[in-house]
């Protein structure tokens, strides 16, 4: 049942002007909040991204919130209300920053993951804007009322959230995709005159692809692939003396210590130890 709702929404073509058109209002938003405030939103700071973190507080005070309901209308007890209705405001403040996070995420990705990750943020909208009139038929004391649009909204919340947990553990979206084994000890990958001062050159050590770049006596070594969504970093362009970008998404690593300098990336690539030995270029795990 699960894989044929992700199937399902995975054939709704009409969404697809709806997907460009969201894309580039956040797009365009993100530009004009500059890198500081994106890679806040990424979670470049965090070593991961924030996202996942927010949706904790709307979707744990919204399940406080459906429970104290239930149990208000057994014995109708005036704190369980007002329990009951402060959670559902704690929801809204936590989906507000939930959503913008997802958002900024979600105009970084590609391919079937893109329309699985509107509808997941559609849904959470949805969600959202019932708790909303749930607060507000609350404050108008139509309870009742409230607490039916309260139900609605988490089942709509409950459903995007199962589509968030199917991006992230099957389609591997917001986790590190650079490789967890690298050799430990130094490999022949090139011969040194291959190396060219200031220019990316991609190498294999031990099955593992790297992305080497010469300054002057130093060679500076990264796993190549990069860790938001596997692009490949040596097809990438130098910035700033010796930064990389990603050319699938834009992520902006340094080459001295794999940093992330730029989002939407939030976890450093791997670093390698780079020597030339006897004319050849040899690499290591850092």
């Amino acid at each position: 049942m699960s894989s044929e709702l992700v199937r399902f929404v995975e054939r709704q073509d009409w969404l697809e002007p709806v997907e460009k058109t969201v894309q580039q209002a956040v797009e365009t938003a993100v530009e004009r909040a500059g890198p500081v405030v994106a890679n806040a939103l990424y979670g470049t700071w965090l070593g991961h991204p924030v996202h996942p973190v927010l949706t904790d507080i709307p979707l744990g005070a919204w399940t406080a919130a459906v429970v104290l309901d239930a149990l208000d209308s057994c014995d109708g007890g005036k704190g369980l209300k007002r329990g009951a209705d402060a959670a559902v405001a704690l929801g809204l403040a936590g989906a507000v920053g939930s959503a913008i996070t997802g958002f900024t995420d979600w105009h970084k990705i590609d391919g079937k993951q893109h329309r699985i990750g509107l509808v997941h943020g559609l849904l959470n909208t949805l969600g959202a804007g019932l708790f909303a009139a749930s607060y507000v038929c609350r404050r108008r004391s139509a309870g009742e009322s409230g607490r039916r649009r309260a139900v609605l909204g988490y089942a709509a919340a409950g459903i995007a959230a199962y589509l968030g947990g199917h991006l992230v553990y099957r389609e591997k979206i917001g986790v590190d995709h650079t490789p967890k084994e690298l050799p430990q000890d130094f490999t022949p990958v090139l011969d040194a005159s291959e190396l060219i001062e200031g220019e990316l050159k991609r190498a294999d050590v031990g099955g593992v692809p790297v992305v080497l770049l010469k300054r002057s006596d130093q060679i500076f070594a990264l796993a190549e692939t990069c860790s938001h969504l596997g692009g490949p970093l040596a097809e990438g362009q130098l910035e700033d003396g010796d930064c990389v970008r990603c050319p699938w998404h834009g992520s902006l690593f340094s080459m001295q210590d794999g940093s992330v300098r730029e989002g939407p990336a939030t976890h450093p690539q791997p670093c390698l130890e780079a020597r030339i030995h006897e004319g050849k270029v040899e690499v290591r795990g850092g």
